[in-house]
């Protein structure tokens, strides 16, 4: 296939850009392609924002993650904390993330700014002490806070450790095809006597109460209890009346007695106070 062999100024130029920066060993392997073209060399005006080759190796969680990072890693003993060095190495990395997040450094100036009182206290003389006893280090407050945050720091690591529902496992579910007909299931002896508790309940609820009319005679009753009196000399009271016949018998009996005493057939009477009480005829039957 025939191509034309007329070339514009600007393409002559490329052309001529890449056949300086093609080495002298043809056979070369190629860096990249870019567009089907081979590269042998990297480009010199490729422009990569600063932020876009960044790499945090570290993420700290706060100011005592730092301060305890910088301490085990360099192995020194946390009750005799070098100032000097954990400052210097400290303030470095506060500059660094100064000039990318100042809301995110605005705490760990503040423990900078401690780091500095307790360098700045250690350089002075200390303070005279009673007698036996030894002056106060500048350092055991800061101590005190790292020892608490590492025991709560391993004390998590240890709880994330425990395998998690979701996360490291998930629950076994297995589909098995039930018979059509269902089963219920079984009914505990408790949970019957709780239903019909409830059943008792619901019957108190709506239960009926009859009234019935009994037509009773008072003279009928007045004449039964001196037929009872006859031939006796003393009855007692209590022996007038009969229970078992109901409430409405009962009362029917008392009127009927109290009439009888009040139209004087009878005698009610008692020896004493709280003495039993005795009924008897006020007249000599013929």
């Amino acid at each position: 296939m025939a191509t034309s062999g007329k070339l514009s100024t600007a393409e002559d130029g490329a052309s001529a850009s890449a056949g300086s920066a093609m080495p002298d060993v043809v056979d070369q392997v190629a860096l990249a392609r870019l567009y089907g073209e081979p590269l042998f060399a990297m480009p010199t005006d490729l422009y990569i924002p600063p932020d876009a080759l960044e790499v945090f190796l570290e993420a700290f969680e706060g100011p005592l993650d730092l301060l305890l990072y910088l301490i085990r890693k360099q192995n020194f003993n946390i009750l005799d904390i070098p100032m000097l060095s954990v400052t210097r190495q400290y303030l470095s990395y506060v500059d660094e993330i100064r000039s990318r997040n100042l809301e995110l450094a605005a705490e760990y100036l503040l423990m900078a700014a401690m780091l500095i009182e307790i360098k700045s206290r250690m350089l002075l003389p200390p303070k005279k002490q009673a007698e036996g006893e030894e002056a106060e280090d500048p350092r055991a407050e800061l101590v005190r806070r790292l020892l608490e945050y590492e025991q709560m720091k391993l004390a998590a690591q240890g709880l994330g450790a425990v395998p998690q529902y979701g996360r490291d496992f998930i629950k076994a579910q297995v589909f098995i095809e039930q018979a059509l007909q269902p089963r219920f299931p079984d009914v505990d002896m408790s949970e019957l006597q709780d239903a019909w508790r409830d059943i008792l309940k619901r019957a108190k609820l709506v239960q009926t109460h009859k009234i019935t009319r009994e037509e009773l005679s008072v003279r009928e009753y007045m004449s039964a209890i001196l037929k009872r009196l006859q031939g006796r000399r003393f009855v007692e009271f209590e022996d007038i009346f009969e229970p078992e016949k109901g409430s409405t018998v009962l009362v029917v009996t008392f009127i009927a007695l109290l009439e009888l005493a009040k139209e004087t057939l009878i005698e009610i009477t008692q020896a004493e106070a709280f003495a039993p009480i005795y009924v008897r005829l006020s007249y000599t039957p013929v």
